[in-house]
């Protein structure tokens, strides 16, 4: 029997990942809202992995409340992560997940996963087994730019979207003007909260690959209006302008 990998939080997700690690023979065990870390980690000290795969708004108590024998076997998946959220845990494994699940539906692959850590491996085999692309970072630095990249897209496509509605396809063909502004406010506000500059081109360009890897993509989301605000809160904890934010904020209200 392989060592068994432990699911905080086995929501749409978690169970395309639970799917995988069984198809490789793991045994997972869901550990689900409410229950008990530190009992679980004594029930299970033989855990190979632990993925998180709650939501964003709920890693931080996921992570303040993590038994140690886990924290050096930990897999993260979140949106909205930069090395700052995942700075206390040694040996992590972070991936950004760039595949759609919603409830009813099968898994829809973007364009192939980044992945950082010990366990890409893992993840990969697993994900393979679903025919989910995953593509194994060589370092901390690539993983950085796939962490904003990430978050350029999702914060991009959502907040203008609140603005223009339609798809990611028709947001850059016919609203450039309103996704560029917005972008540009975004990658500012990453570049303040990780403390490097980045290539903006570059991550316009890898955004803009993103894009045509599922067109259809709905640019809003139901946690559009949240990410705005967290986006503005951030921008406010660090004294940073960011007037096409501010100026989409003051015309929903």
């Amino acid at each position: 029997m392989k060592q068994p990998i432990v699911i905080i939080g086995v929501g749409e997700m978690g169970g395309v990942f639970a799917r995988g690690f069984l198809r490789l023979g793991h045994p997972v065990f869901p550990v689900n809202r409410g229950q008990d870390l530190q009992q679980a980690a004594a029930e299970l000290p033989e855990a190979k992995a632990v993925l998180i795969a709650v939501g964003e708004k709920d890693l931080p108590a996921v992570l303040q409340k993590l038994p140690d024998a886990w924290k050096d076997k930990t897999i993260l998946l979140q949106n909205e992560l930069l090395p700052a959220d995942f700075a206390q845990l040694p040996n992590v494994t972070v991936i950004s997940v760039w595949f759609e699940k919603k409830p009813g539906m099968d898994f829809k692959v973007i364009i192939p996963s980044p992945c950082f850590g010990p366990h890409c491996a893992l993840l990969s085999d697993a994900l393979a087994t679903l025919d989910i692309p995953l593509k194994i970072l060589d370092d901390e630095d690539q993983l950085l730019f796939e962490l904003v990249l990430k978050n350029l897209y999702i914060l991009t496509t959502n907040i203008a979207g609140l603005k223009t509605g339609g798809s990611v396809g028709e947001l850059w063909t016919e609203h450039r003007d309103v996704a560029q502004a917005v972008a540009n406010d975004i990658i500012r506000l990453q570049e303040k909260l990780t403390g490097r500059s980045f290539d903006r081109e570059a991550l316009i360009a890898a955004m803009l690959n993103a894009f045509q890897g599922d067109p259809e993509h709905k640019c809003m989301g139901r946690s559009a209006p949240a990410r705005l605000q967290r986006a503005l809160d951030h921008a406010e904890q660090h004294d940073l302008d960011v007037p096409s934010l501010a100026q989409l904020a003051s015309e929903m209200h």
